[in-house]
């Protein structure tokens, strides 16, 4: 907190009038004394021109996924964030063709050692540069659901 106030060469408070909140409470930020909530936090900090971000542990930025509306299950649900989802599945990328159900408009691979041997080959075939002396990964073959 107090390397946001000097970037933004504020006292206690003005920074707590510019977010809306008491004086004492940028203090007690600063002294360890509170814990403030993430809502808080990011109003304080937004106040001073700043925002929060996560960042993996090289420093590099996580971007928020997109979403998109037309990609919804049969209940008008989104599918699970930590799902791949796969538009206009071709035959074998859905689960239950195996049963000779109805392919759906789009589906998601639920094996997650699939999931995560397809990442690694996109990663790989994407970004040649970095993995230019790097062998690549296996292909992934079998059932994919």
């Amino acid at each position: 907190m107090r390397a946001v106030r000097r970037r933004a060469d504020a006292s206690q408070r003005e920074l707590a009038r510019w977010a809306g909140v008491h004086h004492g409470t940028v203090g007690r930020i600063e002294a360890g004394v509170l814990t403030p909530s993430i809502a808080l936090l990011r109003r304080i900090i937004a106040a001073a021109g700043f925002r929060l971000a996560v960042v993996d542990e090289f420093g590099r930025v996580l971007t928020p996924m997109r979403d998109r509306d037309d990609a919804r299950d049969g209940a008008d649900r989104r599918y699970p964030s930590h799902l791949d989802t796969i538009l206009d599945p071709e035959p074998g990328e859905w689960w239950a063709d195996i049963y000779g159900l109805a392919r759906p408009p789009e589906t998601f691979h639920r094996n997650r050692a699939v999931r995560d041997a397809m990442r690694r080959r996109s990663q790989w075939e994407v970004r040649v540069a970095k993995y230019r002396n790097v062998p690549p990964p296996p292909r992934v073959v079998g059932p994919q659901w």
